[in-house]
């Protein structure tokens, strides 16, 4: 198993920067690809952004594409999510989910391990 530990959330005005982190331990080898989720208060849980631990092929939701990055460092087995351009639709709590079958997946079923969120608040 692969336990996820994220980082990095905050409070920040429309139109500033994050950087969130996903640490990953345990059973990392395992690791097909790592993603960010997100959940808004009354929302479900949406897809973010996903890339393969091998290849570092990426995939967004169209809601954050040109405004978030996802990358790794496979010698740190950490996972980060640089977000730019923040609206006050990108508040929620980001998830950081793992999955040791799909490189690609953009769905909840597709992730096997999950961190225990970080809240991140964009201000009008």
């Amino acid at each position: 198993q692969v336990q996820l530990v994220e980082s990095g959330g905050g409070l920040v005005q429309a139109g500033g920067s994050l950087r969130l982190s996903c640490a990953a331990s345990g059973r990392t080898y395992s690791t097909a690809a790592m993603a960010w989720f997100r959940q808004a208060p009354g929302k479900e849980r949406e897809f973010v952004a996903t890339i393969a631990w091998t290849g570092g092929s990426t995939l967004y939701a169209d809601s954050v594409k040109a405004r978030f990055t996802i990358s790794r460092d496979n010698a740190k087995n950490t996972v980060y999510l640089q977000m730019n351009s923040l609206k006050p639709e990108d508040t929620a709590v980001y998830y950081c989910a793992g999955s040791s079958t799909y490189s690609r997946g953009t769905l909840r079923r597709m992730y096997d391990s999950w961190g225990q969120g970080t809240q991140v608040t964009v201000s009008s």
